[in-house]
């Protein structure tokens, strides 16, 4: 097991407008993108559990050519409301971090 912290190149959240959250997953190499897509871990289910959305919001794309999965969803609050903790979205990776993949 490795934890995506250790794993990923890079881990990052952004705004994809003021309601929705847009998360990356990068990864070093071709091999180890295809063990951690092979894993079925990384999920609309996955992202929904940590981001308390429906996995039918989720949109996930595993993006081969560029070693990234995306996935983007829906905010639960949009961004500059009141409420809103982080307007630019950038610090909404963090859940993703502990995440667990079987290698």
């Amino acid at each position: 097991m490795a934890l995506i912290r250790d794993i990923a190149k890079v881990c990052k959240s952004k705004n994809a407008g003021p309601f929705d959250l847009t998360l990356d997953l990068v990864f070093e190499s071709d091999a180890l993108f295809e063990q951690v897509r092979a894993s079925g871990v990384l999920c609309p289910a996955l992202f929904a559990r940590l981001y308390g959305v429906e996995a039918a919001d989720v949109l996930f794309t595993p993006y081969p050519a560029g070693r990234a999965f995306k996935a983007t969803l829906p905010r639960l609050v949009p961004a500059g409301d009141i409420g809103d903790t982080d307007v630019y979205g950038a610090q909404q990776h963090a859940p993703m971090l502990d995440v667990d993949i079987p290698l």
